[in-house]
Protein backbone atom coordinates (compact mmCIF):
# COMPACT_ATOMS: atom_id res chain seq x y z
CA UNK A 1 0.00 0.00 0.00
CA UNK A 2 1.20 3.59 -1.07
CA UNK A 3 2.66 5.70 1.77
CA UNK A 4 -0.56 8.13 0.96
CA UNK A 5 -2.96 5.76 1.21
CA UNK A 6 -4.44 3.72 4.65
CA UNK A 7 -6.93 0.96 5.05
CA UNK A 8 -10.48 1.94 6.82
CA UNK A 9 -12.05 -0.87 8.13
CA UNK A 10 -15.70 -1.59 9.91
CA UNK A 11 -19.08 -0.43 8.89
CA UNK A 12 -19.74 2.74 10.61
CA UNK A 13 -16.63 4.25 9.40
CA UNK A 14 -16.30 2.95 6.33
CA UNK A 15 -20.41 4.47 5.49
CA UNK A 16 -19.11 7.61 7.26
CA UNK A 17 -16.40 8.01 4.34
CA UNK A 18 -18.50 7.50 1.54
CA UNK A 19 -21.16 9.86 3.00
CA UNK A 20 -18.97 12.54 3.66
CA UNK A 21 -15.18 12.10 1.23
CA UNK A 22 -16.25 9.53 -1.22
CA UNK A 23 -13.15 11.19 -3.53
CA UNK A 24 -11.22 9.56 -0.93
CA UNK A 25 -11.83 6.07 -1.57
CA UNK A 26 -9.14 3.89 -4.25
CA UNK A 27 -10.94 0.55 -3.76
CA UNK A 28 -13.57 -1.05 -1.62
CA UNK A 29 -13.67 -5.03 -0.36
CA UNK A 30 -16.46 -6.16 1.24
CA UNK A 31 -16.89 -9.63 2.61
CA UNK A 32 -18.37 -12.27 0.23
CA UNK A 33 -21.20 -13.63 2.96
CA UNK A 34 -22.21 -9.97 3.77
CA UNK A 35 -25.49 -9.70 2.39
CA UNK A 36 -27.67 -8.30 4.80
CA UNK A 37 -29.36 -4.79 4.87
CA UNK A 38 -26.13 -2.88 5.78
CA UNK A 39 -24.36 -3.81 3.26
CA UNK A 40 -26.88 -3.64 0.33
CA UNK A 41 -26.83 0.00 1.81
CA UNK A 42 -23.41 0.35 1.67
CA UNK A 43 -22.96 -0.88 -1.63
CA UNK A 44 -25.56 0.84 -2.97
CA UNK A 45 -23.84 4.04 -1.33
CA UNK A 46 -20.72 3.28 -3.51
CA UNK A 47 -21.97 2.67 -6.28
CA UNK A 48 -23.52 6.05 -6.19
CA UNK A 49 -19.97 7.23 -6.28
CA UNK A 50 -19.41 5.31 -9.47
CA UNK A 51 -17.23 2.86 -7.03
CA UNK A 52 -17.56 -0.77 -7.54
CA UNK A 53 -16.82 -3.12 -4.39
CA UNK A 54 -14.61 -6.23 -4.54
CA UNK A 55 -16.64 -9.45 -2.84
CA UNK A 56 -13.91 -11.35 -1.18
CA UNK A 57 -13.76 -14.44 1.22
CA UNK A 58 -12.63 -13.08 4.74
CA UNK A 59 -9.74 -14.51 5.03
CA UNK A 60 -8.39 -11.55 2.01
CA UNK A 61 -9.49 -8.63 4.12
CA UNK A 62 -7.87 -10.84 7.70
CA UNK A 63 -4.89 -10.41 5.27
CA UNK A 64 -5.30 -6.26 4.49
CA UNK A 65 -5.91 -5.41 7.86
CA UNK A 66 -5.43 -8.11 10.04
CA UNK A 67 -7.68 -10.28 12.35
CA UNK A 68 -9.38 -7.21 13.34
CA UNK A 69 -13.40 -6.86 13.84
CA UNK A 70 -13.65 -5.41 10.16
CA UNK A 71 -17.26 -6.37 9.89
CA UNK A 72 -16.48 -7.78 6.42
CA UNK A 73 -15.84 -4.44 4.72
CA UNK A 74 -12.54 -2.28 3.82
CA UNK A 75 -11.82 0.85 2.39
CA UNK A 76 -8.11 1.63 0.96
CA UNK A 77 -8.58 5.54 1.12
CA UNK A 78 -6.09 8.12 0.62
CA UNK A 79 -4.38 10.28 3.70
CA UNK A 80 -6.72 13.12 5.05
CA UNK A 81 -3.96 15.16 6.42
CA UNK A 82 -5.23 16.60 9.92
CA UNK A 83 -6.21 20.21 9.94
CA UNK A 84 -2.78 22.35 10.37
CA UNK A 85 -2.78 25.07 12.56
CA UNK A 86 -3.40 28.17 10.48
CA UNK A 87 -6.43 26.55 9.38
CA UNK A 88 -7.24 26.31 12.34
CA UNK A 89 -6.75 29.83 13.26
CA UNK A 90 -8.99 31.10 9.97
CA UNK A 91 -11.57 28.97 11.11
CA UNK A 92 -11.44 30.28 14.41
CA UNK A 93 -10.95 33.92 13.69
CA UNK A 94 -14.09 33.42 11.02
CA UNK A 95 -15.99 31.21 12.83
CA UNK A 96 -19.10 33.09 14.71
CA UNK A 97 -19.56 30.08 17.13
CA UNK A 98 -18.90 30.00 20.22
CA UNK A 99 -15.50 27.81 20.86
CA UNK A 100 -16.12 24.41 22.45
CA UNK A 101 -12.81 22.35 22.19
CA UNK A 102 -10.61 19.73 23.22
CA UNK A 103 -7.47 19.47 23.70
CA UNK A 104 -5.74 16.10 24.30
CA UNK A 105 -1.91 16.46 25.39
CA UNK A 106 -0.06 12.95 24.67
CA UNK A 107 -3.39 9.99 24.12
CA UNK A 108 -0.80 7.44 22.52
CA UNK A 109 -3.86 4.48 22.83
CA UNK A 110 -5.89 4.83 19.59
CA UNK A 111 -8.69 3.33 21.43
CA UNK A 112 -8.54 5.96 23.59
CA UNK A 113 -8.35 8.39 20.60
CA UNK A 114 -11.47 7.02 18.82
CA UNK A 115 -13.95 7.04 21.95
CA UNK A 116 -12.76 10.74 22.49
CA UNK A 117 -13.63 11.58 18.63
CA UNK A 118 -16.99 9.54 19.22
CA UNK A 119 -17.99 11.47 21.98
CA UNK A 120 -16.75 15.01 20.90
CA UNK A 121 -18.54 14.25 17.86
CA UNK A 122 -22.36 13.96 20.10
CA UNK A 123 -21.57 16.25 22.03
CA UNK A 124 -21.04 19.16 19.41
CA UNK A 125 -16.98 19.62 20.27
CA UNK A 126 -15.66 21.61 16.83
CA UNK A 127 -12.17 20.18 16.59
CA UNK A 128 -9.66 18.20 18.48
CA UNK A 129 -6.40 19.49 18.94
CA UNK A 130 -3.62 17.67 19.50
CA UNK A 131 0.60 17.35 19.56
CA UNK A 132 2.32 15.71 16.48
CA UNK A 133 5.18 14.29 18.12
CA UNK A 134 4.23 11.49 20.87
CA UNK A 135 0.86 11.32 19.96
CA UNK A 136 -1.64 8.80 18.30
CA UNK A 137 -2.76 10.31 15.21
CA UNK A 138 -6.00 9.35 12.71
CA UNK A 139 -4.68 5.53 12.36
CA UNK A 140 -7.02 2.78 11.19
CA UNK A 141 -7.95 1.36 14.22
CA UNK A 142 -8.60 4.76 15.89
CA UNK A 143 -11.40 5.88 12.22
CA UNK A 144 -12.93 1.83 13.59
CA UNK A 145 -13.49 2.72 16.87
CA UNK A 146 -14.50 6.22 16.23
CA UNK A 147 -17.68 4.96 14.00
CA UNK A 148 -17.23 7.86 11.29
CA UNK A 149 -16.41 10.64 14.12
CA UNK A 150 -12.80 11.00 12.53
CA UNK A 151 -14.65 12.24 9.42
CA UNK A 152 -16.85 14.73 11.09
CA UNK A 153 -14.71 16.28 13.70
CA UNK A 154 -11.87 18.35 12.50
CA UNK A 155 -8.57 16.58 14.15
CA UNK A 156 -5.60 19.35 14.81
CA UNK A 157 -1.96 18.45 14.93
CA UNK A 158 0.60 21.10 16.41
CA UNK A 159 4.08 20.69 16.51
CA UNK A 160 4.39 23.19 20.06
CA UNK A 161 1.17 23.06 21.95
CA UNK A 162 2.37 25.30 24.63
CA UNK A 163 2.78 28.06 21.78
CA UNK A 164 -0.75 27.08 20.53
CA UNK A 165 -2.39 27.38 23.94
CA UNK A 166 -1.35 30.94 24.55
CA UNK A 167 -1.97 31.73 21.21
CA UNK A 168 -6.06 30.47 21.20
CA UNK A 169 -5.91 32.35 24.78
CA UNK A 170 -4.87 35.47 23.43
CA UNK A 171 -7.87 34.59 21.27
CA UNK A 172 -9.99 34.38 24.05
CA UNK A 173 -10.25 31.29 24.72
CA UNK A 174 -10.46 29.84 28.50
CA UNK A 175 -8.42 26.86 28.99
CA UNK A 176 -9.99 23.95 31.38
CA UNK A 177 -7.28 21.57 32.53
CA UNK A 178 -8.15 18.27 34.35
CA UNK A 179 -6.05 17.13 37.49
CA UNK A 180 -6.62 14.89 40.58
CA UNK A 181 -5.04 16.92 42.82
CA UNK A 182 -7.49 20.29 42.79
CA UNK A 183 -10.66 20.78 44.83
CA UNK A 184 -12.23 22.18 42.07
CA UNK A 185 -14.99 19.67 40.96
CA UNK A 186 -16.08 19.72 37.75
CA UNK A 187 -19.74 20.50 38.76
CA UNK A 188 -18.56 24.16 40.47
CA UNK A 189 -16.75 25.06 37.15
CA UNK A 190 -18.21 27.45 35.00
CA UNK A 191 -18.01 25.11 31.44
CA UNK A 192 -19.53 27.76 29.59
CA UNK A 193 -18.35 30.46 27.01
CA UNK A 194 -15.57 30.04 24.93
CA UNK A 195 -13.87 27.04 26.54
CA UNK A 196 -10.83 23.99 25.22
CA UNK A 197 -11.21 21.24 27.84
CA UNK A 198 -7.70 19.78 28.11
CA UNK A 199 -6.88 16.12 29.05
CA UNK A 200 -3.52 14.77 29.76
CA UNK A 201 -2.49 10.92 28.85
CA UNK A 202 -2.81 8.29 29.56
CA UNK A 203 -1.34 7.83 33.26
CA UNK A 204 0.53 10.56 33.01
CA UNK A 205 -1.96 13.17 32.99
CA UNK A 206 -1.13 16.55 31.53
CA UNK A 207 2.46 17.87 30.93
CA UNK A 208 3.73 20.48 33.20
CA UNK A 209 3.62 23.29 30.52
CA UNK A 210 0.10 22.32 29.52
CA UNK A 211 -1.28 22.58 32.97
CA UNK A 212 0.82 25.73 33.57
CA UNK A 213 -1.14 27.14 30.82
CA UNK A 214 -4.78 26.01 31.67
CA UNK A 215 -6.69 28.84 33.16
CA UNK A 216 -8.14 27.00 35.84
CA UNK A 217 -8.00 23.18 37.04
CA UNK A 218 -10.92 20.66 37.98
CA UNK A 219 -11.18 17.62 38.88
CA UNK A 220 -13.81 14.30 38.27
CA UNK A 221 -15.34 13.32 41.68
CA UNK A 222 -13.87 9.85 43.17
CA UNK A 223 -15.97 7.93 45.59
CA UNK A 224 -14.65 4.35 45.12
CA UNK A 225 -11.25 2.65 45.34
CA UNK A 226 -10.23 3.05 42.17
CA UNK A 227 -7.98 6.56 41.61
CA UNK A 228 -8.42 7.31 38.27
CA UNK A 229 -10.49 7.08 34.68
CA UNK A 230 -9.72 6.28 31.52
CA UNK A 231 -8.80 9.17 29.39
CA UNK A 232 -11.71 8.42 27.26
CA UNK A 233 -14.23 8.25 29.81
CA UNK A 234 -13.07 11.06 31.85
CA UNK A 235 -13.30 12.59 28.23
CA UNK A 236 -16.91 11.71 28.63
CA UNK A 237 -17.95 12.74 31.60
CA UNK A 238 -16.41 16.54 30.92
CA UNK A 239 -17.74 16.71 28.38
CA UNK A 240 -21.19 15.60 28.85
CA UNK A 241 -21.22 17.96 31.78
CA UNK A 242 -20.05 20.70 29.80
CA UNK A 243 -22.80 20.03 27.22
CA UNK A 244 -25.53 19.75 29.89
CA UNK A 245 -24.39 23.46 31.00
CA UNK A 246 -24.25 25.06 27.81
CA UNK A 247 -27.47 23.83 26.89
CA UNK A 248 -29.67 24.28 29.86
Amino acid sequence: MADNTHYVFGMHAVTALLRKEPELVKRLWVEQSRRDQRGRELLGMAKSHGLTAERVERQVLDKLVGEVRHQGVVAESQNQAAMDEASFFTWLEQSEAVPFLLILDGVQDPHNLGACLRTADAVGIQAIIAPRDNACGLTSTVRKVACGAAESVPFVQVTNLARFLRAIQDRGVFLVGTAADTEISLYQADLTGPIALVLGAEGKGMRRLTREHCDTLVSLPMVGQVESLNVSVSAGVLLYEALRQRTR
